[in-house]
């Protein structure tokens, strides 16, 4: 085992150095003739020239910003007018109702009036028709004022020759001196009765008037 060990590093320096002396040769020849006509025509092939710097790389311009399209606005087509036609009902036209006849109820006919008795004899005032009323009967309210006037009146006079009622038919222009007088005719005035053909008394009127005048003193 050792001697074959020694026999393989024998070969192995041998080797060494067969392979560095070809390669010292290879330089050596390199060197002396290879080299010289390398470097030769390096020499030649070799120009000296300017190296320009290269500008830099012009940056790209930004891309413009996206223009924002506008939709334009919709158009609306209006709808068709559709024309109506007005439907007019006919006027409403009242008729008036003709009001229900009124029926008059046709009065009877009255009896005719019984005949005027013929006044044979007429009525007669009792006494004097001027002291019915006199200057002491003058109201003292009126006669302060002056007041004065005739008062023209109509007396009533029953079958019995007395007054049943007064009316005063001219007014002397005081309410004051018309109410007297007929209260003193009512009070005072006496009558005959007037009678008829038969000589029964029967009732009949009496005209007249009563002077209001202030006495002088």
């Amino acid at each position: 085992m050792a001697y074959a060990d020694q026999s393989m590093s024998s070969r192995k320096v041998v080797s060494l150095i067969l392979v560095a002396a070809l390669h010292a040769g290879l330089g050596y020849a390199f060197i002396t003739g290879l080299a010289f006509n390398v470097i030769k025509k390096v020499s030649t092939d070799l120009k000296t020239f300017d190296v320009e710097e290269a500008p830099p790389p012009e940056e790209a311009p930004p891309p413009p910003p996206p223009q924002k399209v506008v939709q334009p606005p919709p158009v609306v087509t209006p709808p068709p007018i559709v024309q109506v036609q007005q439907v007019y009902s006919p006027p409403i036209v009242s008729v008036p109702v003709a009001p229900p006849p009124v029926i008059t109820p046709t009065a009877p006919v009255a009896p005719p009036p019984p005949p005027t008795p013929t006044v044979a004899s007429p009525l007669k005032p009792r006494g004097t028709p001027g002291e019915w009323v006199t200057p002491e009967d003058y109201p003292s309210a009126d006669m302060r004022a002056g007041n004065q006037g005739t008062t023209s009146f109509k007396l009533d006079v029953g079958a019995d020759g007395r007054a049943t009622n007064c009316t005063v038919t001219a007014s002397s222009g005081f309410p004051t001196l018309d109410t007297k007088a007929c209260q003193m005719l009512m009070r005072r005035a006496r009558f005959t009765p007037a009678k008829d053909a038969s000589g029964a008394a029967m009732p009949a009127s009496y005209n007249n008037r009563v002077r209001w005048q202030i006495p002088k003193e």
